[in-house]
């Protein structure tokens, strides 16, 4: 059976208005688009693992209300294992607020509800289920005490901890330790480690910095220069597709559940990041956040169109 991944995460219903242009302090723009979406990093993340193939569990708190009841079974139909979301009583399901502008960029603004019930406690009555998996991915729109507790429980039982550092915040030497992977962006990068991330050189003394914390590989992702990958075997940068991009909301989110689909299944960092590449141009071109994710076979068929006749050296950049 394929290696189980289990998310630990967010979810939220996410708010999107879409404008010509993001509004200044104290200006009111007209929207031409509003919709209610499902949303939440560690949600998306969990159904991009899923959709693309990834013997997918997600362990979440949502609110007792209706869109709490009714995103726990859409997790179902998509194929998540939803036996360890809660519904928690007496609050909300987690809120994003969101503006998509003319050129697909986003601002973001949450409040975590039910998202912040998911404390120490809860994760230590789930330590048999996270040492059970394989894969353990998190984000940050849940509290960091319950991610550090999760991470040490994955730690000590010889479960791969991967760390989706999201939304952008400064974070512990003790967590950072406690973690095998970890993916920021561009902008996350630079907070963690104070270096301005914008090409390979600075990418790499960024990674030698996290590697520094402890962490054994680092993966940045790095909008349409790619992936960078810092690990054992060196440095590297897997190209990005060119694609035309409607709404990047959640490419950072189909990434991460993408990569550790192909890592589950065996595949290199390099095969996984190339996959993960396909999956996130693909959802780019697309409006919201799980509305936009593709599933397995769609993102093997972009990737066959585009590579159909090359091997992995081909696809890497070396930085040497």
């Amino acid at each position: 059976m394929t290696k189980q991944i289990l998310v630990l995460g967010s979810v939220n219903a996410d708010h999107v208005l879409k404008v010509d242009a993001f509004p200044r302090p104290g200006e009111t723009v007209t929207g031409s688009r509003y919709d209610v979406i499902a949303g939440g990093k560690g949600a998306n993340q969990a159904v991009a693992s899923a959709r693309l193939g990834g013997n997918t569990h997600f362990l979440a708190c949502v609110g007792q209300d209706a869109f709490g009841r009714e995103i726990v079974d859409k997790f179902a139909e998509d194929g998540i294992d939803t036996s360890l979301v809660e519904q928690v009583e007496g609050v909300n399901t987690g809120v994003a607020l969101i503006f998509v502008d003319g050129r697909a960029e986003n601002c973001i603004g949450i409040a975590a509800e039910a998202n912040a019930a998911l404390t120490p406690e809860r994760v230590k009555d789930k330590k048999a289920e996270i040492a059970g998996a394989d894969y353990l991915l998190m984000q940050l729109e849940t509290p960091e005490a319950s991610i550090l507790e999760a991470a040490k429980v994955a730690q000590s039982t010889g479960v791969t901890v991967v760390l989706n550092p999201a939304p952008a915040r400064p974070l512990s030497d003790e967590l950072l330790a406690s973690i095998d992977m970890i993916t920021p962006n561009q902008t996350e990068a630079e907070l963690l480690t104070g270096v301005a991330v914008n090409d390979s050189d600075s990418a790499r003394e960024a990674a030698t910095i996290l590697h520094e914390k402890g962490i054994s590989r680092v993966v940045i992702t790095m909008g349409r220069l790619g992936a960078f990958i810092s690990d054992e075997a060196g440095a590297r940068i897997i190209p990005s597709f060119e694609v035309s991009a409607t709404d990047t909301t959640a490419a950072g989110d189909t990434f991460n559940g993408a990569l550790l689909v192909k890592l589950a299944e065996g595949e290199s960092i390099d095969s996984a990041a190339r996959f993960a590449n396909a999956a996130a141009g693909i959802s780019v071109t697309r409006s919201g956040a799980q509305t936009s994710i593709p599933g397995r076979n769609e993102t093997e068929l972009f990737l066959a169109e585009r590579i159909p006749h090359c091997n992995d050296a081909e696809q890497i950049v070396i930085e040497r």
